[in-house]
């Protein structure tokens, strides 16, 4: 039988159980990433887990897909604005309005399952009963009870909502509901024997088999279908499900009920009788952990030239190791298990002698094991999460100091950023021992990957002889490594002190000028890379300059810091030899000349002008310009001085003035980048180049008829930033100032029927242009997406890129509460990638049926 974790329940979430294995501090991990799961096994008598608390988890959840019937957690406290009574009655009717319709699916599917058990204890009598009276009651055990509570609130509760009046009670319809929890518990205290009756007598019965695959639901009164089909099992996970949805719908009610209405006190009592039922039916798991201490041993004579953490791609799965580079051998390694009092030493997973280690050619390298790249979407999660709990430190450190709840949200924090380290490298690094096998690590960077081969190469210059290490003279190496080691921690923000920098948030503004020092003439381009989330990303790439020793690029790039310490430049060699194609990527190898890094010293770099340097690297000078601009001064929008061009003048002027549904601006650079730059690789999030922004912005203002002469000469990606430019220099977002409190309201509701309500609905409420526009857009956007496995870029990828674009208010006053740029990144822009999101993953939309059509009740307020 199927685990019950697999059919949809409710239960901790993955990142939390991962790795629960762990102790948090400087030197305790396990390289293995196995997964602990905390939900219980097939067989297990444990009921799975139910959240009974929606409001403490700190990430925004996306949109399921599916059924619509998932759990969504529910964003941190404080995400959206405090409402006004009058505002927060009318998302009360528009979450009573969704949940009304989620209830008459519930109170159909109820009635389905019900349908069967009439015939079916009428056959028990005769002298062939399809099942027994006993497996009867079990299979159907309470469903009649739970039914006939659900049908009296549904009708009770239904003409209060269509005949809305700000002055409604019911309340006291929820207290009720919620006094009767008590069939609930029966009925989960039975569900793990029904399931199996029903499978059992599935088996054995071909008749009731055919009945429990295919029972009939009826549809909504307002759905174009007449009933959908579903199974006997997924309907009796409904009630579980159910209960879960009844106390997320009574946290959303709370949240926008004044609190001297009188509904505010029934629904509170309401709320605790929910989550004290809720609480009494989960199991609390708690694994075991262990404590490990460090061993003392005695080095040998070999000496350590570099050691670091790398992410080793073995028997299919990704593993972190921790990998030493000696005068004469490369060891890899993981930190071994121990039990409590015992010393903590290495496990030797693998060596190779430097005499006989090889890089292998692109050519002459095996194809590797299919790397599975981890979803962008889960990455991005993680990322969100990560900064989230940055927030709740930062609170706690200035409210309490060291605490224990400090320190479990310090161990969550390592945990998460520990799988974002394990699971985002895609840099292949193979490296090659002569007489055996090849290993596979993935990097973060180019950077890396090239320092590592280099301090490599470096060592074999020198006369090496193979050997063979006997199992005490590995042992013996092994055990220095950790007296020898260089990098003790695993480098996430966990591990820092509490002093250390916290890294800069924001735009950082960089020109490329020029590099000097190549011996001979070469096609040159730079790459630039910035730290976040501990590993280093690829941010903006410079034109290749062709066959010159002294290259002038004067590129300017915009790219966005999280916490960044760091900013690397490489200079390549553009490689056009299709041959030299590598194996893991598919991708033809450059090769780089020259690499060199900077700190990025907050006192330097933030002032309003340019600052110049220079990067030394083999001999190249690379000449550079930069100047930082913080997260604060960047979300303020300036509208436009001269209202006849196109940026920073309202979208319903520029409609109307070219009398179109959708700006020209955004219909040109959609429509080029859809004909040349769908299929490039980062679309949208690599920069292009300022320079070539500015004059496209220039054209387009002045109405210039060279304008489409201009677009097909145009760089791809200078195209997609002038359409990022022109929606975040709108005076006001897309998605209006006046809608933008109750977007972030709608998006944190816990009930997938209330937030579909509220949602299209806030559609219906934007103007014509900007809905129009928005659409067009939307549609684009999912069409980019498709092109994922060519482009990189999901529909994640794409809201976190747009998210803030179309939402972020102009007024920023409004954030003074927040105590630091990090806390504007974790939680408003958290929610406008999510607002985006939802929109990106819900099936088309179409101007004209979002204005025929307003779902389920009427939700004009």
């Amino acid at each position: 039988m199927e685990p019950l974790s697999h059919r949809g329940l409710p239960r901790l979430s993955w990142i939390d159980t991962l790795y629960s294995n762990f102790s948090y501090g400087a030197d305790d991990y396990d390289g293995e990433g196995n997964e602990e799961q905390k939900v219980p096994p097939e067989g297990s008598e444990t009921m799975p887990y139910i959240d009974e608390s929606p409001t403490m988890s700190p990430q925004l959840s996306a949109r399921s897909q599916g059924s619509g019937d998932g759990i969504l957690p529910t964003p941190p406290e404080g995400l959206g604005p405090v409402v006004e009574a009058g505002k927060g009655l009318e998302m009360r009717k528009l979450v009573l309005s969704g949940f009304l319709a989620s209830e008459e699916i519930y109170i159909n599917q109820l009635e389905a399952l019900l349908l069967p058990m009439k015939p079916l204890k009428a056959t028990a009598t005769t002298s062939q009963p399809v099942l027994t009276i006993q497996q009867i009651e079990t299979i159907f055990y309470k469903i009649q009870d739970i039914y006939e509570i659900h049908k009296e609130f549904y009708d009770n509760l239904c003409p209060k909502v269509q005949q809305w009046d700000s002055q409604v009670t019911l309340g006291h319809l929820f207290q009720k509901l919620a006094s009767q929890l008590g069939v609930y518990k029966a009925f989960v205290d039975n569900y793990k024997i029904a399931l199996e009756t029903a499978e059992k007598c599935s088996q054995s019965n071909n008749q009731f088999q055919k009945i429990s695959e295919e029972l009939k639901v009826r549809a909504p009164k307002d759905s174009k279908d007449s009933h959908t089909s579903i199974t006997m099992e997924a309907l009796l996970y409904k009630p579980i499900d159910r209960v879960t949805r009844s106390t997320l719908v009574l946290h959303d009610l709370l949240k926008h009920t004044p609190v001297d209405h009188p509904d505010y006190p029934l629904l509170q009592d309401a709320l605790r009788i929910s989550q004290n039922f809720l609480s009494s039916i989960n199991e609390d798991i708690d694994p075991c952990r262990t404590a490990v201490t460090t061993p003392q041993r005695r080095g040998e004579t070999r000496q350590l030239v570099k050691d670091g953490f790398l992410v080793e791609m073995a028997e299919s799965s990704r593993k972190l190791r921790h990998v030493f580079l000696f005068t004469d051998v490369l060891l890899c390694a993981k930190l071994k298990k121990t039990s409590v009092g015992k010393h903590q030493q290495y496990d030797c997973k693998w060596y190779i002698p430097l005499a006989d280690l090889v890089f292998p050619s692109p050519e002459e390298s095996e194809p590797s094991p299919q790397v599975h790249p981890f979803p962008d979407h889960e990455l991005e999660d993680m990322k969100m999460k990560i900064s989230a709990l940055k927030s709740e430190i930062q609170k706690e450190r200035a409210s309490k100091g060291q605490s224990r709840a400090m320190e479990r949200l310090k161990k969550k924090m390592f945990e998460n950023e520990f799988l974002l380290l394990l699971n985002s490298p895609t840099i292949p690094f193979r490296i090659h021992n002569r007489n055996g096998k090849s290993y596979l690590f993935l990097l973060s960077s180019d950077y890396e990957r090239s320092e590592w081969r280099e301090a490599i190469q470096k060592l074999q210059k020198k006369d090496l002889q193979a050997f063979v290490l006997s199992s005490v003279e590995l042992q013996v190496l092994t055990g220095s490594c950790f007296k020898l080691r260089t990098v003790h921690n695993i480098p996430v923000t966990s591990n820092k002190d509490d002093d250390e920098a916290p890294g800069l948030y924001g735009f950082l503004h960089v020109i490329v000028h020029s590099a000097k020092g190549f011996k001979q003439s070469a096609n040159l381009y730079c790459t630039l890379e910035v730290d976040s989330f501990g590993y280093f990303v690829s941010k903006a790439k410079t034109r290749v300059f062709r066959d010159t020793t002294e290259p002038q690029w004067n590129e300017e790039f915009e790219i966005e810091l999280e916490g960044s310490q760091s900013l690397r430049i490489l200079c390549y060699e553009k490689c056009y030899d299709k041959t030299k194609v590598s194996k893991d990527n598919n991708e033809i190898v450059d090769k780089i000349v020259g690499k060199g890094q900077i700190q990025l010293d907050p006192q330097t770099v933030q002032t309003k002008n340019w600052h110049m340097d220079v990067i030394e690297m083999n001999g190249i000078k690379v000449e550079f310009s930069m100047k930082f601009t913080s997260r604060d001064m960047s979300l303020k929008r300036t509208p436009s001085k001269k209202q006849t061009g196109v940026f920073g003048v309202k979208i319903s002027v520029v409609t109307k003035r070219e009398r179109s549904k959708v700006p020209y601006i955004v219909r040109q650079c959609v429509e080029e980048v859809e004909k040349r730059g769908i299929e490039e690789i980062g679309i949208y999030r690599i920069s292009g180049v300022a320079t070539d922004i500015q004059a496209l912005k220039a054209v387009f203002d002045a109405n210039n008829k060279d304008v489409l002469v201009m677009l097909s000469d145009m760089d791809i990606n200078a195209i997609a930033g002038t359409l990022k430019l022109y929606f975040r220099e709108l005076p006001e977002p897309l998605l209006t100032d006046r809608l933008y409190p109750a977007f972030m309201e709608g998006i944190a509701l816990s009930d997938p029927a209330a937030k579909e309500n509220c949602m299209m609905h806030l559609l219906r409420t934007l103007p014509d242009p900007n809905l129009i526009t928005f659409l067009f857009l939307l549609e684009h956007l999912k069409r980019v997406a498709e092109k994922e496995p060519i482009n990189k870029m999901s529909l994640h990828n794409l809201a976190t890129v747009f998210g803030p674009t179309l939402l972020r208010p102009s007024e920023v006053e409004s954030k003074g509460h927040l105590t630091s740029a990090s806390d504007i990144w974790s939680h408003d822009v958290m929610a406008q990638v999510q607002v985006l999101l939802y929109y990106l993953q819900h099936p088309p939309i179409s101007f004209a049926e979002l204005k025929r059509n307003t779902l389920y009740f009427s939700t004009d307020v």
